[in-house]
């Protein structure tokens, strides 16, 4: 666990806009690309998500790790941020059960489309699917865990994405971003201007972005797994509880209305103010 100097304000993280300014150089000149281009190319390459997983050499028993680390029970509400095809909805199943509901979002209907088939092939009642900006979803119920899963280095605008999901995971809940790097060392050095071109080409995420430094700042029991000689990752951690600091700064933030006060409050006055009062009805 983080220390509390170390953990970013909670208040303060949702109140703004961005969480930061990108860190490096490389990262600012990453290209942003509008939401037209980005769907048009997922529509375009989502019959070859399943080629992917053996051309990037994802390791198989991944996807189940980072569901694992959700750490869900039977009948828990889940979020998967840029959900995709559906990779990961059977572990999803498996972890809340029939009774549990899965959230899945994402800004392509191409990937939507067979998400939607693999569920009714399955016969799944229990998912919602939502073509939207994961930056802009709300859902009217708190998420017992949030699942990034190959979707947030992808996204130009992480930072409001995580900020938004960040505010729908209620405290205690699991934070999980499982993602893809240029591994460390010699070789990382090596691959990293034919990776940076690739990525560039496809959108299938930039690799500079490095979102546990964001992850760990906000978490308790921050925890982050490398596999692949480092080329892929899991962090994770559990919402902390709202504090009393946070609990006054998030009621201080609410909109004040007039005549809060109790009754009782409200026919308090000071002695001079009543005495005058009296009076007035006295000479009337």
């Amino acid at each position: 666990m983080l220390p509390p100097s170390l953990r970013s304000n909670l208040s303060a993280f949702l109140g703004r806009g961005e969480i930061g300014e990108l860190s490096t150089e490389a990262e600012r000149e990453w290209p942003i690309y509008d939401h037209d281009v980005i769907c048009q190319r997922y529509d375009r390459i989502a019959a070859f998500i399943p080629f992917f997983e053996y051309a990037f050499f994802i390791p198989s028993g991944l996807r189940k790790r980072a569901v694992d680390q959700l750490k869900l029970r039977q009948g828990d509400c889940v979020l998967e941020v840029g959900c995709g095809t559906g990779r990961n909805f059977p572990f999803l199943r498996e972890a809340v059960g029939p009774e549990g509901r899965i959230y899945g979002v994402d800004l392509s209907e191409g990937m939507l489309r067979r998400a939607r088939n693999l569920c009714q092939r399955r016969q799944w009642i229990n998912f919602v699917l939502i073509k939207a900006d994961a930056a802009d979803y709300a859902s009217r119920e708190l998420f017992d865990g949030a699942l990034f899963s190959f979707s947030y280095n992808v996204m130009p605008h992480h930072r409001s994405v995580l900020r938004q999901v960040w505010k729908q995971l209620r405290p205690g809940g699991r934070l999980v971003i499982m993602d893809a790097r240029l591994p460390p060392g010699l070789f990382g050095k090596l691959i990293r201007p034919f990776a940076t071109w690739l990525m560039r080409h496809t959108l299938l995420g930039n690799p500079l972005i490095r979102p546990w430094q964001y992850h760990a700042t906000l978490v308790d029991d921050f925890q982050m797994e490398d596999f692949r000689f480092g080329s892929y990752y899991i962090c994770c951690g559990t919402k902390p509880e709202l504090g009393l600091a946070d609990r006054r700064l998030l009621s201080a933030s609410r909109p004040t209305r007039a005549n809060h006060r109790s009754p009782s409050q409200r026919t308090r006055r000071k002695p001079d103010k009543l005495k005058a009062a009296s009076g007035q009805r006295n000479r009337h």
